[in-house]
């Protein structure tokens, strides 16, 4: 049986972890600048090199001199005239070095975009770490899942208006909070297990306004245990360059949610 020191126990390590990778160089912390692409090559505000996007992918123009290195699997090639990426919509981009900064270039809906990442960004020095409710055993409940017969593709909105996300909804997990029975749309977790991504009573005061997610371990015999105290922020929470999914339609929780990361 899990005790009350034990949950603050688990959830003491696991957020410390958690705020060590928003700390890390390249992480979410590091974004300065978003620019959309377009199909005229083009100066990007302080990169060396010619930058566009085509039906193809995005197209970078630049010397060897530039300082520009495509990264792979066998490390970072240099930029030697024109090398064309072709990220996924949806997944995370291609990485271009110079210096000490990485330009991950993506895809969102129909547009390329770049954003820069810096070590020496403010938003990364000057991380503290996030803000969050008393870790509270009340918020640990236990829940149903029910998978469907296929996984089913759904379409959601951004916080970049205009932009949609085209992710992979697997089923519903069940569980009941406040004394009533709810019902949330579950994607696959990053790691295994489940995503929860959900709005609730608390967004836009205390907590983020667009919502939410918790990772939930694999069901067993169709069971779930559902850990709101590890609620954490989108990156969208902590920067402006980041063009996260919103919560599938439905996703809505009628009650004030005061666990996990509050609004940083």
């Amino acid at each position: 049986m899990t005790t009350t020191l034990d949950l603050h126990a688990a959830w003491d390590a696991w957020h410390a972890e958690r705020e060590e990778q928003l700390r890390e160089p390249h992480g979410w912390l590091s974004l300065t600048a978003l620019h959309w692409l377009t199909a005229e090559p083009s100066t990007v505000d302080g990169l060396p090199g010619l930058w566009s996007a085509t039906a193809d992918g995005v197209v970078i123009t630049a010397a060897v001199a530039d300082g520009l290195a495509v990264r792979g699997v066998r490390g970072a090639r240099p930029v030697d005239g024109t090398v064309t990426l072709h990220p996924v919509d949806g997944l995370p981009g291609s990485l271009v070095e110079v210096g000490e900064k990485v330009i991950e270039i993506a895809r969102r809906t129909d547009e390329h975009a770049l954003r820069v990442r810096d070590p020496q960004a403010s938003t990364r020095i000057g991380f503290t770490g996030v803000p969050t409710f008393d870790v509270d055993e009340r918020w640990v409940v236990d829940g149903t899942y029910e998978p469907y017969a296929e996984p089913e593709p759904i379409t959601v909105d951004a916080v970049v208006d205009g932009l949609r996300h085209h992710l992979t909804a697997v089923g519903v997990v069940r569980f009941v909070l406040g004394g009533e029975e709810h019902t949330l749309v579950a994607m696959p977790g990053k790691q295994g297990g489940l995503s929860l991504h959900f709005r609730d009573a608390t967004n836009g005061v205390s907590t983020y306004p667009g919502g939410r997610s918790v990772q939930v371990p694999d069901p067993v015999d169709g069971r779930v245990r559902v850990d709101l105290n590890r609620l954490v922020n989108l990156p969208c929470a902590f920067t402006d360059f980041a063009t996260c999914p919103l919560p599938p339609a439905g996703n809505v929780l009628p009650v004030a949610v005061e666990a996990g990361e509050k609004r940083p």
